[in-house]
């Protein structure tokens, strides 16, 4: 059984974002974060469970994904997104995001858990730290080369 716990955090949405997450399998711990120079909170959120699910490495692993987004978890949890993969992701946002999920998604056994956010869940605020140190880490900021091609194409929804 693997626990991740998930946060994703942009600054001014859009604007510099970051991810934090956290592994936790039996005494095994792993925190991952990353940062953006120019993404949206919902896109950091998503990238979060995809970074959590990519480092598991035997598949067929039984996940719990605790993650404070509604948006990834009624997604998930409430099958939309299977929806949209049969619609071609028409009108959807983050297209490319949840094609990569998607493919991780399906190695595993994963259900998701929806928690209140800034709520005093340790995990939950150790997440969020990781995500806001890496937002505003400018040395370290990776470019989400699909976000910025699609605002300077204007076809972002």
């Amino acid at each position: 059984m693997i626990e991740i716990y998930t946060d994703g955090a942009a600054s001014g949405n859009p604007g510099p974002g970051g991810y934090g997450v956290i592994l936790r399998s039996g005494t095994h711990y792993k925190e991952l974060s990353g940062g953006f120079r120019m993404t949206t909170n919902n896109r950091m959120e998503l990238l979060a469970v995809i970074e959590g699910l990519q480092i598991i490495k035997k598949p067929g692993a039984q996940v719990t994904i605790y993650s404070d987004s509604k948006y990834v978890v009624d997604s998930v949890e409430k099958k939309w997104v299977f929806g949209w993969v049969k619609k071609g992701f028409k009108d959807k946002k983050n297209k490319d995001l949840w094609i990569r999920f998607l493919a991780v998604y399906k190695l595993h056994e994963v259900k998701f858990i929806w928690i209140k956010g800034h709520n005093s869940h340790p995990e939950n605020e150790r997440c969020d730290e990781l995500a806001v140190a890496a937002s505003k880490d400018r040395g370290t900021q990776q470019i989400d080369t699909e976000f910025e091609a699609e605002k300077s194409r204007g076809t972002l929804l």
